[in-house]
């Protein structure tokens, strides 16, 4: 399964509430050492900042922390301007930020806010489209034509070209898109929410298979793994937390980890947990090279 061998990284989901003590959280997961920064992005909900805009508060709050939208909400942002608003982030940061992309979470918000109605087939092909409009402004170095069905490029000049390379992460849950996520990906984007440990290898199977069936290396597509607080899964003393989360390393092929829980939780997360999840994947994958 892809992924066991990458190193683990780890980081917060931000929900980016309006009352809410932002860029102080982001500025804690930074100073304790966290790797990445999620931030949900549902526009169309009232009590939301806007995702991007965060992002480049947040970036200018931090220092090392990699940062990146879990997941921009396609259908309210348009692909073209999308990968320029990345660009630019990663640009001023130093290469710190990654995209995570999904088709839209909400389709009466998405509606509300003037974005079109799509089915499910629809928002899956476009979401590709996007994918490969958003790397060729990346990578090309002339006008970019682009004719899909949902998205259209017409001698579009592209730039600028982001500090480092900059991946591409589905957040997506169906069978199909996830084998979309396998061939055109860089990563995957899933929570136990949405995932739930019983059908987590199953998904990971299905990315796995269509990586390999167009030639890709399933272990090039990194596995985030949001750990919903509400969910169950996580809870109790630390060194259970820590076992199931080992676990899904280990046993799951889940590489990155994002606490989605209460911020007062955040330095026993960065500080206790995460140091004895890394203690445990070592010890585990030395004993079975052996």
């Amino acid at each position: 399964m892809g992924g066991h061998e990458r190193r683990l990284r780890f980081g917060y989901f931000l929900r980016p509430e309006a009352d809410a003590p932002l860029l102080d959280i982001a500025r804690r997961a930074d100073r304790y050492g966290l790797d990445l920064l999620g931030i949900q992005d549902h526009p169309y909900r009232p009590r939301s900042v806007d995702a991007h805009s965060l992002m480049a508060a947040v970036l200018g709050a931090t220092k090392r922390i990699r940062v990146f939208p879990a997941v921009s909400c396609l259908p309210l942002r348009p692909p073209a301007l999308l990968a320029k608003a990345m660009a630019t982030l990663d640009l001023v940061s130093g290469g710190r930020v990654d995209l995570g992309l999904g088709a839209g979470a909400s389709r009466d918000g998405i509606e509300a806010y003037g974005g079109p109605s799509l089915t499910a087939g629809e928002a899956r092909t476009a979401l590709e489209e996007a994918v490969l409009v958003i790397r060729s402004l990346w990578d090309g170095d002339r006008g970019v034509h682009f004719h899909g069905e949902h998205y259209r490029l017409a001698g579009a000049v592209p730039g600028p070209v982001p500090a480092h390379p900059v991946g591409v992460w589905l957040g997506v849950t169906g069978n199909r898109s996830l084998e979309l996520a396998g061939r055109v990906a860089d990563g995957w984007i899933a929570s136990s929410a949405s995932v739930p440990l019983g059908r987590l290898v199953e998904a990971q199977r299905r990315i796995d298979e269509a990586a390999r069936y167009t030639g890709r290396d399933p272990a090039e597509i990194r596995r985030i793994y949001i750990l919903d607080g509400s969910s169950g899964l996580v809870g109790g003393d630390t060194a259970r937390w820590a076992g199931e989360i080992a676990e899904l390393a280990l046993g799951c092929g889940v590489d990155s980890f994002l606490f989605d829980g209460d911020p007062e939780y955040l330095e026993t997360f960065a500080l206790e947990i995460v140091p004895a999840v890394r203690a445990t994947v070592v010890r585990e994958r030395a004993d079975a090279s052996v």
